[in-house]
């Protein structure tokens, strides 16, 4: 007795320690267990939500449902690769699956989530995110001085503009000072550092952008929005929360522009994700991320050898590209507790931005 305990035992632990995504179903289609990393992919609450009713949840003819009946039928492994994943919430996502029997009536199901799909959620999660530190230190002082000359320079603009001219002159102002505080905010930098968060209109922080864009990057480009009216302020530091959507902003408008037959199309969307959670940082905890951010550019799409690497630092697609803005974008939006994926094809690239509601008890100090 003792020795088949803790032969369960060792199995559990094997289990959980299995590095991606993995669930015992057993033979009434009941989800019984989840390791870490299934929790960790679409919710603390994973068990809770789909005990008893795991595979009456799936269309009959899911790849999932294919698997384990396979699995069992013919009493060994079996394999399919690129199916396409949608539960609980989760954004939808493709991977490839595996399914096992384990004697009992029981199927071990595994997924192998494709590089894209699944994004970034987590700071430690991005590889080489201390060489970004170390080179954000090094620069930072060399970024303040042009910085005070280029306000200097627009403040005295401003002075002798035409009235239609002066509010491009204290954007150009604004922008400055928004850059020094987060050049300042990177001299004392640290890994762990939290944003310090407000409740924010998202829509606020998405105009803002829009401003910057239409005057910059996005010049000649059909730039549009499908913004959903009635969501809850988000939970986040308004700068950095600019800094994500500009960098997002940016690159979709340099994409769209490679088209090069004058039909280029950014569009900026919101909405509210039901029963979306991410897990925390160190493993401890889940929060809700039902924000939505989508920003989708019509441009050839991300070249299919980046795709495994597009959140890693130095990566880049762009000729005389240094690969440093969506490392930090989703380090940003690992710090907001929010979660940041992509899916690209020729002609349609969305990067998929999810973040936390303001608590109910402060949403009402937001600025409308």
């Amino acid at each position: 007795m003792n020795d088949r305990r803790s032969l369960e035992s060792l199995k559990a632990i094997a289990f959980d320690l299995i590095p991606e995504p993995a669930m015992v179903v057993d033979q009434e289609g009941a989800l019984v267990a989840v390791n870490e990393a299934a929790e960790t992919l679409f919710g603390q609450g994973l068990a809770l939500l789909a005990r008893g009713r795991f595979k009456a949840a799936l269309p009959p003819d899911s790849a999932l449902v294919s698997l384990i009946n396979r699995a069992l039928t013919e009493d060994a492994a079996v394999r399919e690769r690129g199916i396409e994943i949608a539960l609980f919430g989760h954004p939808p996502f493709e991977a490839d699956g595996a399914a096992a029997p384990l004697g009992d009536g029981a199927v071990l199901l595994s997924l192998h989530v494709r590089s894209g799909a699944l994004g970034v959620d987590r700071a430690s999660d991005l590889v080489g995110l201390r060489s970004v530190t170390g080179l954000g230190r090094m620069l930072a002082h060399e970024i303040k001085n042009p910085l005070a000359g280029i306000r200097g320079a627009a403040q005295l603009l401003k002075g002798g503009a035409k009235a239609e001219d002066a509010p491009l002159a204290q954007l150009i102002m604004d922008e400055t000072d928004r850059v020094r505080r987060l050049v300042d905010r990177m001299e004392a930098f640290s890994e762990d550092a939290a944003p310090e968060r407000t409740p924010i209109n998202i829509h606020r922080v998405l105009d803002r952008v829009r401003a910057l864009a239409v005057n910059g990057v996005a010049e000649g480009l059909s730039l549009r929005e499908n913004f959903d009216p009635s969501l809850p302020p988000v939970w986040g530091e308004e700068d950095q929360l600019i800094q994500i959507f500009l960098n997002l902003v940016k690159n979709a408008a340099e994409a769209a522009h490679a088209r090069r037959d004058g039909r280029g199309e950014v569009t900026m969307s919101t909405a509210y994700r039901h029963g979306v959670r991410v897990r925390s940082a160190d493993g401890s905890s889940a929060q809700g991320a039902p924000l939505e951010v989508r920003i989708q550019d019509n441009g050839p799409g991300v070249p299919p050898q980046l795709r495994e690497h597009l959140f890693e630092p130095f990566v880049s697609g762009r000729v005389g590209g240094v690969g440093l803005g969506l490392a930090l974008v989703a380090k940003l939006v690992a710090g907001h507790g929010g979660l940041i994926d992509f899916e690209s094809e020729p002609g349609r690239t969305v990067f998929r931005v999810l973040l936390p509601a303001a608590p109910a008890t402060s949403a009402f100090m937001v600025s409308r």
